[in-house]
């Protein structure tokens, strides 16, 4: 076989594997967070005592509520890092509404994701630390 022809089956065969690379789901759902409901219980080394909830749907959303409202945002990095971009959210007012803030606030700057059984640690390199356990 010439080396011009060998050449193009090689670049054929590239292409080919990269569209299917591109298939797969690299996003933290695919790392063992999905189908699960994560229950925030700690932020920066504190208990959060407030119900705060997030779930990663198959279309690369973030769902979640927060102690006053429901929120989404689009997931699409891959794994391990995480960012909640385009967060947006219901607008009810609540007695909890500055935990809330504080949720959402930190969502928005986690950058780091890891996974280990029912634990998902949310963080980033400043210090942040948010620590998920699966609900059932």
């Amino acid at each position: 076989m010439p080396v011009k022809m060998m050449f193009k089956n090689a670049l054929i065969a590239l292409a080919i594997a990269t569209v299917f690379a591109c298939d797969k789901d690299e996003t933290l759902r695919n790392y063992g967070a999905s189908d699960k409901t994560w229950q925030l219980i700690e932020l920066n080394e504190k208990p959060f005592a407030q119900p705060a909830t997030l779930t990663l749907s198959q279309n690369d959303r973030i769902l979640g509520q927060g102690p006053c409202n429901g929120f989404s945002a689009n997931m699409i990095v891959p794994y391990p890092w995480f960012k909640a971009e385009a967060l947006i959210s219901t607008k009810m007012v609540c007695p909890a509404l500055a935990e809330e803030t504080r949720y959402f606030n930190a969502l928005g700057q986690a950058t780091i994701s890891e996974v280990l059984g029912d634990t998902m640690i949310l963080s980033n390199t400043e210090g942040l630390k948010m620590v998920f356990k699966a609900s059932d």
